[in-house]
């Protein structure tokens, strides 16, 4: 299966409600008069894209309209451009650190699926000839430990994990000293998931952070939160908190397949201007994938 088709079966439900709606909009008023660029728009806050982006989409539809007329109007092209443009040419690579360990820590709330994305992603550094070792520093939820031994023994990558109530950022200081040992090219940690309002959970990860920063220069040199799709616009709020606690380089958002609120990837760019680095579409371990935005958009508009 090619990307297009991956993020195309993954953005299923997004799509055929979004393509849904904007068909029936066009054929019942093919000439877009007010009442139909009413319709649109809330077919597209309905796909969770978000007040900015929609707006956006919406006039330049209309401009698209009055120069040609509509006839010639494709407003799924229209739409779909005006999406992939609004992402930064960004790197959307994981930094690497020449000749040493880059450290990743994979941060969230509770279910959101950092423990399968930290596996996902260690299985991503292997399928690009890279070497990977992942930290279970989520010491709290029970078999949170038991998940990521078991993706470990699975995709062959060492875990490095102790007892369920040990400190979180004693683990990740062995973890960075294990894998350094090991030449490893990445490391994962998986930290345990945390409501964005609970101050003294938000204090454990700065202190994780600060340990294996004072180990290894520059570490965490990524910090990526993970979110569930299926929680919308919600997870606005999770993002936009997380980063003044331990400043984000980048989000993951996982179960894209089972919502019909895609959109919010793009809402969630454009407001906070963190780069969207992976999207999971699916349960298998290559059904993470790295984001692009020329596909998503077309995954979500192609008719």
């Amino acid at each position: 299966m090619g990307l297009f088709d991956k993020f195309k079966a993954g953005l299923a439900k997004t799509h055929s409600k979004l393509v849904h709606e904007i068909k029936r909009i066009v054929t019942l008023s093919p000439k877009l008069d007010a009442a139909a660029l009413e319709e649109l728009e809330a077919a597209l806050i309905g796909a969770d894209l978000g007040m900015a982006m929609t707006a956006q989409i919406v006039d330049a539809v209309k401009k698209a309209y009055e120069t040609q007329g509509g006839a010639g109007l494709d407003v799924f092209a229209v739409a779909a451009n005006e999406i992939e443009n609004s992402f930064p040419a960004a790197n959307l690579n994981l930094r690497e650190v020449p000749g040493g360990v880059s450290v990743v820590s994979i941060v969230g709330v509770n279910g959101a699926g950092k423990t399968t994305t930290s596996a996902k992603l260690a299985h991503f550094a292997q399928s690009q000839k890279k070497t990977a070792v992942l930290a279970a520093c989520d010491t709290f939820r029970a078999a949170a430990i038991e998940q990521l031994k078991l993706w470990g023994q699975r995709l062959k990558v060492e875990v490095i994990a102790g007892a369920y109530g040990a400190d979180p950022a004693a683990i990740a200081h062995d973890a960075v000293t294990a894998a350094q040992a090991r030449k490893a090219n990445f490391l994962f940690i998986d930290t345990a998931g945390r409501l964005h309002t609970k101050h003294n959970l938000m204090q454990e990860l700065q202190k994780l952070h600060r340990v294996i920063g004072k180990q290894l220069s520059g570490a965490p040199h990524e910090v990526l939160l993970v979110l569930d799709a299926a929680t919308g616009m919600n997870a606005m709020n999770q993002a936009r908190e997380f980063n003044k606690s331990v400043p984000l380089t980048g989000l993951v958002v996982t179960k894209l397949d089972g919502t019909s609120k895609g959109g919010m990837v793009v809402a969630i760019q454009k407001e906070l201007g963190l780069p969207v680095k992976f999207i999971g579409l699916g349960e298998q371990a290559d059904d993470l994938q790295p984001f692009d935005p020329k596909q998503f958009a077309r995954a979500l508009f192609a008719e």
